[in-house]
């Protein structure tokens, strides 16, 4: 694609429409699509932090268990 340069006041103006009616288009395309896919692999990733911290507390709490039952006997 040759490089044209406007040549008129006018030109240029529907030459910077151009460009900005490009970039609404790539910002909302960028909302649409991959703003929601961020937020479903934010989603999967809190659920598996979750069951990390039940089976740190678990293993704790049986770790702690023992502890006083060897202390108790």
């Amino acid at each position: 694609m040759p490089n044209m340069n406007p040549k008129t006041t006018r030109e240029h103006l529907v030459s910077l429409y151009g460009h900005v009616t490009g970039l609404k288009k790539d910002i909302a395309s960028i909302k649409k699509n991959d703003l929601k896919h961020i937020h479903k692999d934010v989603e999967k990733l809190g659920g598996k932090i979750d069951q990390i911290y039940w089976v740190l507390l678990a293993t704790v709490g049986t770790v702690a268990m023992s502890l006083i039952n060897a202390y108790l006997m």
